[in-house]
């Protein structure tokens, strides 16, 4: 996106968050993705926008809240076939146990479905063994775990996870990750590498 773009995409959606109007910030969300990608919005517009927001007051929570609701609607939205099942070798996102921030997963499966890739997104706070159990349920190739906070970036967790699926290819996403942890799963650092990652072929 060309700079005076971003910083009028920017304006709009602050105007929009300002007036609380979730709405009309999805309805921006999915056209600016439409003329320019996901990962352009997400990275150069969204984000900055949010990471603005400091909730110093009242006022500031409450718009805070309105641009993240109305960009999770957005994205969710955008390119979403309601009657297309995830395949054998799509893609499961998932926050991990006990976080309850994931925006940066909706942008991922929006740039997924940019792409043409089965994914599907199981929202924030999934407890392990709610993950385990979709993993048998719907066969991923991939899975990708967010944390935001160390608190839920319990990094024995995801070694014991991958253990369990040694064919499935297994990703920890977000800044709670901030332990090291061996292989075969994989720390993801960038939106860019997420994208790239969960847009590859199928099992090793």
């Amino acid at each position: 996106m060309p700079a005076d773009a971003v910083e009028a995409a920017r304006k709009r959606l602050a105007v929009a968050a300002e007036d609380l109007d979730a709405n009309r910030i999805a309805a921006l969300v999915r056209d600016l993705a439409a003329e320019a990608g996901v990962a352009p919005v997400w990275e150069r517009v969204c984000r900055p926008l949010l990471g603005g927001l400091r909730g110093h007051s009242a006022t500031e929570i409450a718009i805070e809240h309105a641009l993240s609701e109305g960009v999770r609607i957005g994205l969710d939205g955008y390119r979403r076939d309601r009657g297309r099942p995830l395949p054998p070798d799509g893609v499961l996102l998932a926050g991990a146990e006990q976080e309850a921030h994931c925006l940066g997963l909706h942008a991922l499966a929006a740039a997924l479905r940019e792409q043409g890739r089965g994914c599907l997104l199981l929202g924030p706070a999934l407890p392990w063994a709610a993950l385990a159990a979709a993993v048998v349920r719907v066969r991923p190739h991939t899975v990708l775990v967010w944390s935001q906070t160390p608190l839920t970036g319990r990094a024995y967790r995801l070694v014991r996870f991958g253990r369990d699926f040694p064919r499935v290819r297994l990703f920890g996403a977000g800044p709670g990750w901030i332990e090291p942890f061996p292989p075969p799963s994989v720390r993801l650092t960038t939106f860019a590498a997420a994208v790239a990652a969960c847009g590859a072929g199928g099992p090793p």
